[in-house]
């Protein structure tokens, strides 16, 4: 059975590297390609990472109501088109969208039943670390990065499921479990339950 996920993270956190490696593992899964205004970084591909759009184009989709959600994160715009999420669960692949919690907000309003997961890193230095072994932004960028991080880790329990990226292997398989085996052994990630949140209490204060 298809099913909508939506997945969230702080930028730094290994969320695209971890879905990606997921999708890989399970053909029945995709992820929905966003529009963004942004310019392409030189490793992506128009229609693969973002379909890249100018701000005019981007304005008129919104004025169409083509969006289940979009956001302006610096200074770009970010949305999913909704017929783009319709098409791939009508051909029968479980969606997943990477998107923030405003973003996550919106999804759920039109589609009620998808699953949200909130990844976190394992501490605020690691964050930082990673933000800079990207090599993608200058100190500027990443010490706003890191101040917007702060703010979307405030947002972690309005989502259904909690995963720690410390060690990239253990958080992948932790998504695995949640995503593609549904079963009892997943509900010890859910925020409601007592384990999880008592097991990662320490780490949520000092990261929040």
């Amino acid at each position: 059975m298809s099913s909508l996920f939506i997945i969230s993270a702080p930028s730094g956190c290994g969320k695209t590297s971890l879905v990606e490696a997921l999708i890989k593992r399970n053909d029945n899964l995709c992820v929905s390609v966003s529009h963004t205004t942004r310019k392409p970084r030189l490793e992506e591909i128009n229609g693969i990472n973002y379909y890249f759009t100018s701000p005019n184009k981007f304005k008129n989709m919104i004025n169409n109501d083509a969006f289940v959600e979009y956001a302006k994160v610096f200074d770009n715009y970010y949305g999913t088109a909704i017929e783009s999420i319709k098409h791939q669960l009508k051909k029968g692949k479980s969606v997943i969208l990477e998107i923030d919690w405003q973003g996550a907000n919106q999804v759920k309003k039109k589609f009620p039943n998808a699953i949200s997961i909130f990844i976190l890193p394992p501490s605020k230095k690691d964050l930082e670390k990673r933000l800079q072994q990207r090599a993608q932004d200058d100190q500027s960028t990443i010490k706003k990065r890191m101040t917007k991080a702060k703010n979307e880790m405030l947002h972690y329990k309005s989502y259904e499921y909690l995963v720690i990226n410390e060690n990239f292997d253990i958080a992948l398989s932790d998504l695995e479990i949640i995503i593609c085996r549904p079963d009892k052994t997943s509900e010890r990630f859910k925020l409601l339950n007592s384990e999880q949140s008592i097991k990662y209490k320490k780490l949520l204060k000092k990261l929040i």
